[in-house]
């Protein structure tokens, strides 16, 4: 951007939305490239503001078991909406001042997010380590160590070596080695999801509930493979196909700038719409009224109760007066048995 700078003086080639009193690090504002992507990256950041509030008022009415999966998404959010600002300081040439946002906040706002996704896929997964609240812990936690790597460098530039804040294009993206471990470990967490999903099927969930994860898995799935080919495309550019092109450092700043746009869509529309959705759906499928059995029972009336078996009431005609006497149910065996004794004599004097 300074060799930028220095063409445009020496031709004289201020950009024509540009004022006579605007500085030239500022140029590139108002050049059609530049206006492009403020357009974009502008329109994206607005709608990460708004989905933001949103949730936030939603949340009030919101059930508790879903406020860790809303502290999430808001999470996911806030870094989307970091990297649609990201641009402008890419726009701007290089200074004392840009430079520490460019090191610090390019690194740290991308594993946020590739940190969210990583951890909600975790959390598809069943990893006891991710769910609930502990899937934001994960987030936090995996974007710690990139603060702490460009910390390190900023004190060991600034600090120790008492150097200007400048970095080649081969460190800049170097410093994001962190970065690319953690989108290609999300990645692959999104791919045995998907896996999982399709290859096995859980009784415990319904059939929508079970279609719903083969979405969100080819979703995550389609969102980091996006990510990847935009983060492949904008570190060769960098590091090689500028200077074969003749390009750079021409076309090194206008390279991040239009990744960064990019990459913040692909976040917003692949998983930051798709989560609001199905959090609003699963919010309508709450509030479903229950089912209603008026037709089939009453519930006024109790049922009856069973008859009892050790009565014996059901056929009248075996019921007895003498019952419930003990004396006359001995006398009664008694005739019975003198009564048998004669039918037996009887037989006998029949027969001889």
């Amino acid at each position: 951007m300074e060799l930028l700078v220095r063409v445009q003086r020496a031709n004289g080639s201020r950009p024509a939305g540009c004022g006579v009193a605007l500085a030239l690090e500022y140029w590139p504002l108002c050049d059609t490239w530049g206006i492009v992507v403020q357009a974009v990256a502008g329109v994206g950041l607005v709608i990460c503001v708004v989905l933001m509030l949103a949730l936030l008022l939603w949340s009030a009415c919101a059930s508790r078991r879903r406020t860790s999966v809303l502290a999430a998404l808001l999470l996911f959010l806030l870094a989307t909406a970091g990297i649609f600002a990201l641009p402008y300081s890419f726009l701007i040439a290089l200074s004392p001042q840009t430079c520490p946002v460019r090191v610090f906040a390019f690194g740290v706002l991308f594993s946020v997010a590739f940190g969210a996704l990583l951890a909600r896929g975790l959390s598809l997964l069943g990893v006891a380590l991710a769910r609930g609240w502990r899937e934001v812990g994960v987030t936090a936690a995996l974007a710690l160590v990139q603060v702490i790597i460009a910390t390190e460098w900023l004190l060991v530039v600034l600090v120790q070596d008492k150097r200007t804040c400048q970095f080649s294009q081969p460190e800049f993206a170097m410093l994001q080695i962190y970065v690319m471990v953690l989108l290609a470990t999300a990645l692959m967490t999104a791919l045995r999801f998907l896996w999982y999903t399709c290859v096995t099927y859980s009784y415990r969930d319904s059939g929508q509930m079970h279609r719903q994860n083969k979405v969100q898995a080819a979703l995550l799935v389609l969102t980091l493979l996006l990510s990847v080919c935009v983060w492949l495309v904008w570190i060769t550019l960098l590091t090689y196909g500028n200077r074969a092109m003749g390009r750079s450092p021409l076309w090194d700043d206008p390279v991040i700038s239009v990744a960064l746009a990019a990459n913040g869509w692909v976040l917003l529309l692949g998983h930051g719409f798709t989560q609001v959705r199905f959090m609003c759906k699963h919010n309508a499928r709450t509030k479903d009224p229950p089912l209603d059995f008026t037709g089939w029972t009453s519930p006024r009336t109790s049922p009856a109760a069973p008859p009892d078996l050790n009565t014996g009431t059901d056929n009248e005609g075996f019921q007895t007066d003498t019952d419930t006497d003990p004396d006359a149910r001995r006398g009664n065996l008694r005739s019975d048995e003198h009564t048998s004794h004669s039918c037996f004599f009887v037989l006998n004097v029949s027969l001889i």
